[in-house]
């Protein structure tokens, strides 16, 4: 009985406040508990009850479901360009495709103190405190088929700096003469919706923009040679100024070019329909156990009311 009421308290604590329980005090929840129990119970007592229960309201994970109600409709079509198709048709010689976005807010730490270089048994050594010395953002086309990166920094972003992007790329060789240049970006403020999509057809007669799923950013592969740039060259982010940072990302974006290689995408219309199944899934064991936890706080309260009532009559 003790331990179904300190149980209560914890989850009705987590539902009140809408915060994990490792947010809260664990002295808060013993003081709580004793004055429920009406009896002393230590904090070693009242964690050993939570730490052996099945339900541990303190750990949380972040997840994002599927919000978009036509997700399978607008992934479909990108999964086939990276298949190689267009609308059930292969698709040519001349056609490309093109993923692209921004990586936003990239500063230059300036450190208080210059990084000590590595030695024997001993890392290299990075000041912890630092100066802001502005920030810039990094706009980058993937060139899907051939493994081929364009970018250029601007200092925001928005539809002229990344309309600059799609010139910088569409003015090229092969897409100035392509026979259709696929554009797959997300659907950032810089490029969304039909008015994007109106807007670029009109500067370009063959080009063609399709937004990825709302909370989709993975299915456009220009992401993964962001993650490369991240781990690459801005960490440690340690750089004199905002120029530094520039010459750094063009200098990497033209190593890349020198031998240049597509990602091995592998993420097909078969594995998103089986990723759906399973999101599907976890969509529905979780109102189950929701509604679980439900019942088992109706019994808890139906049980501690019980036990106040027979320590009033015992009274």
């Amino acid at each position: 009985m003790d331990e179904a009421i300190v149980k209560a308290i914890a989850c009705e604590l987590v539902c009140r406040t809408e915060k994990p329980l490792s947010r809260q005090s664990l002295a808060d929840l013993t003081t709580q508990a004793r004055c429920e129990l009406g009896k002393s119970i230590s904090r070693s007592t009242v964690w050993r009850i939570l730490h052996t229960d099945a339900i541990k309201p303190w750990q949380y994970e972040y997840w994002i479901y599927p919000r978009d109600p036509r997700f399978a409709v607008k992934a479909g079509p990108i999964l086939d360009l990276y298949a190689g198709t267009w609308q059930g048709k292969p698709l040519g010689r001349t056609d490309c495709i093109i993923s692209a976005d921004e990586k936003t807010s990239i500063q230059a730490r300036v450190r208080c103190h210059p990084t000590l270089g590595p030695a024997p048994g001993r890392r290299r050594r990075v000041e912890f405190e630092y100066d802001r010395g502005g920030a810039l953002q990094y706009l980058a086309a993937w060139d899907v088929r051939r493994g081929i990166v364009m970018g250029r920094c601007e200092p925001s972003t928005g539809i002229e700096p990344f309309g600059r992007l799609v010139a910088q790329v569409m003015s090229c060789k092969p897409y100035r003469s392509a026979k259709r240049v696929f554009w797959v970006v997300d659907n950032g403020s810089s490029h969304r919706g039909q008015a994007a999509v109106r807007r670029l057809a009109n500067a370009y007669s063959n080009l063609i923009l399709l937004h990825t799923p709302v909370h989709a950013s993975w299915l456009n592969q220009v992401e993964i040679y962001f993650s490369l740039v991240q781990r690459k060259v801005l960490t440690p982010n340690d750089f004199a100024d905002l120029v530094d940072v520039e010459r750094r990302l063009l200098l990497y974006q033209e190593l890349s070019n020198q031998n240049p290689r597509p990602f091995e995408w592998t993420f097909d219309r078969e594995k998103l329909s089986e990723f759906l199944q399973r999101v599907e899934a976890r969509r529905i064991a979780a109102n189950q156990i929701l509604g679980q936890a439900g019942e088992f706080l109706q019994r808890v309260e139906a049980r501690r009311i019980a036990a106040n009532q027979i320590l009033g009559q015992a009274g």
